[in-house]
Parts: structure tokens; C-alpha cells; sequence
């Protein structure tokens, strides 16, 4: 048998069959295709090769021809104009990445490389609410009713009185209350909450009304202030890939005592001093401190017996400075030129 010949008759037929097929990619199933296999165990073995060799070149073929036919399809589709869109229908489409060419936004990336940090230093990974209550919001965090301190987290209403969360922190009674017995076992509680929060806030390249922070949140016997700076250092020591420096500074939040604001060594500059830390050498990164006693007594944990610390930070600010980006509103803006760099 000329198995050559076979071949190229084979092809012929699949080329046909191909131009008939409504849906083009059943011609890598069709018979004629499976039989060229069957051919293998009758050929002699000095030929077995070669032709393995060319039905794998004529499979790689057909599916060349699959894949062209299915980006022809996509661009057609993208040609058909909405009649009823406000825009002139002779105005250029906007510009679509096709399937097989997306990516994972660079804010998922990131929240997946923050989880494995904190999940690699035994931190367990909690999601958050995006809508919840004032009691969680503030009440359970030791803000007093109608204190001004309030204020400072203004965040959106429902008319039933629930809000979207302005901050992570709105877990940290449920995840005390739900692993509060990982103490009596001799095991800490940690967790690390990154997901969606929520602010009034004015839009500009420094702030957006929704965005992306990870709480952290670790207690235990005898834990101490040293203890969070180191955690914080590992973080972020591990996410920008280089040793850095902290240092830590008296503040105020109505859910931790001491509290403090965080910075670290500005990871582009080495503290010389550059546009983004303002030259300064420095960026104030996060707050922090440790949990109020009153926090650990609602979530019915014995605050004379336990200890621990709490900090929270923006994931866009994170990855902001670690690629350099200088405007928050690209995260959310689907320029393609701006998503296509991750």
C-alpha cells in the first residue's frame, strides 16, 4: 500500500467534507480522519513512523483550519452594528481581545499572590460581604454610637439600613466567633481577608469608590506588637521581592489599642527619595495595631487571656507601587492597552 497516496486522497476528501460543515470543528472527529489510524498497525514497521508522522501533520492541519475558521467567525460578529446604539453606524467598533487571548485582571493576579503569602505563613483566606450590616461595620469594632469616628468610613446605604462594607474588617467578629475554639485547641487564630470594599469617595487617580483590601487578623496567648511587625515585614518582603524596611508611627482607629500607620522603605528608590514616595524614601502603606479588648470580648474570647493584632491595606495601592502604575482609575477603566500589560 502507498500510504502517501492514501494520505493525500484522504486529505482531498477531509478538505471537501470540511467546506460543508456547519459546525468546522467535527471534521477532527470524522471517520476518515480515524481510519488513517487504523492504517498504522498494517503498515510495515520500517514505515510505522513516517506515517504516524504525516496523519499528525494532517490532524495539525485540520485543526490550523478549525481555529482560522472559528477568528473569522468572532470578527464577523464583532462587525454586526446595534442599529439602536447612539453612535454612528459608521463609527470603528471598539476594540475586543479575543477568547484564546484574555488574560486574569491584573487585581485577581494580585489578590491570588497576596493569598499565597499570607496562606504560605499559615494565615487561613476568608471572602468578605458586599453588602452587611452597621453592627458588624462598627458596632462590633468598638466605634461608639454616633461617634464622629464613624464619619471616617462614610460608605453606601441601602433604604433598609444595610451597607456596603468600607472595609474588610467588617469579618473580623465572624472569623473570631467561628475560630475562637482553634484557642482552647492551643492554635492561634489567623486570617487574611482580601475582597471588595466600598467608599464616598470623590474619583480621582488616588481614589476610587470601590476597590480592593486585605484585613489580617491574628490572636493568640502573649502576641505583641513585634509580632505584627514582623508578619507585615514578611509580607511584604515576599510580595516585592526584596528586603524591606519599616517603621510605624502613633494613629488612630477606634478598633485597635495601640494603633499605628505603617510604612516601609520605598521599594523603587532604596529611601534615596523618588516621585513615588515623594522623596521622601518612605510610603505610608497601611493601618494597624493591636485588637481592642472590647473586640475580642464581643466575639466571646477572654481578653485577659489573649492577644492579638490586626492590620488592613489596599490591594491597589499594592500593586500600584509595585508596577509603578500612578492612577487607580485604570483598574476599573477596560482600556485593553492598559490590561494587556499583565
Amino acid at each position: 500500500m502507498d500510504y502517501k497516496k492514501e494520505i493525500e486522497k484522504v486529505r482531498e476528501l477531509l478538505n471537501e467534507e470540511f467546506i460543508e460543515l456547519d459546525d468546522k470543528s467535527r471534521i477532527l472527529k470524522s471517520p476518515k480522519l480515524k481510519a488513517l489510524y487504523a492504517l498504522l498497525p498494517k503498515v510495515a514497521a520500517e514505515h510505522k513512523k513516517d506515517l504516524g508522522i504525516a496523519i499528525n501533520k494532517l490532524k495539525d492541519e485540520l485543526e490550523a483550519k478549525v481555529k482560522e475558521e472559528s477568528k473569522k467567525d468572532s470578527s464577523s460578529k464583532l462587525k454586526l452594528i446595534d442599529v439602536t446604539a447612539p453612535f454612528d453606524i459608521n463609527a470603528k467598533l471598539p476594540e475586543f481581545l479575543e477568547s484564546e487571548d484574555g488574560s486574569i485582571h491584573p487585581i485577581s493576579q494580585e489578590i491570588e499572590k497576596v493569598s499565597e503569602i499570607f496562606n504560605s505563613i499559615g494565615f487561613e483566606i476568608f471572602e468578605s460581604r458586599n453588602i452587611d450590616d452597621a453592627w458588624h461595620m462598627f458596632t462590633s469594632l468598638n466605634f461608639p454610637e454616633d461617634h464622629p469616628a464613624r464619619d471616617d468610613y462614610d460608605t453606601f446605604v441601602t433604604e433598609e439600613e444595610l451597607v456596603a462594607p468600607a472595609h474588610t474588617s467588617t469579618m473580623q467578629n465572624r472569623i473570631l466567633s467561628l475560630r475562637k475554639d482553634n484557642l482552647k485547641a492551643g492554635l492561634p487564630i489567623a486570617a487574611a481577608v482580601p475582597d471588595r470594599v466600598y467608599r464616598n469617595e470623590d474619583v480621582d487617580a488616588r481614589h476610587e469608590h470601590t476597590f480592593y483590601q486585605v484585613e489580617g487578623i491574628y490572636v493568640d496567648k502573649d502576641v505583641n506588637v513585634g509580632n505584627l511587625i514582623a508578619t507585615l515585614k514578611t509580607f511584604l518582603s515576599a510580595y516585592y521581592g526584596k528586603e524591606v524596611e519599616t517603621r510605624i508611627n502613633p494613629f488612630y482607629f477606634p478598633f485597635t489599642e495601640p494603633s499605628f500607620e505603617f510604612a516601609l522603605s520605598c521599594p523603587f528608590c532604596d529611601k534615596k527619595g523618588c516621585h513615588i514616595c515623594s522623596q521622601s524614601g518612605w510610603i505610608e502603606l497601611l493601618g494597624c495595631g493591636m485588637i481592642h479588648p472590647n473586640v475580642i470580648e464581643m466575639a466571646g474570647i477572654d481578653s485577659k487571656q489573649y492577644s492579638g493584632f490586626a492590620f488592613g491595606c489596599g490591594i491597589e495601592r499594592l500593586i500600584m507601587m509595585k508596577y509603578g502604575i500612578e492612577d487607580v482609575r485604570l483598574f476599573h477603566s477596560a482600556k485593553l492597552k492598559f490590561l494587556k500589560q499583565f
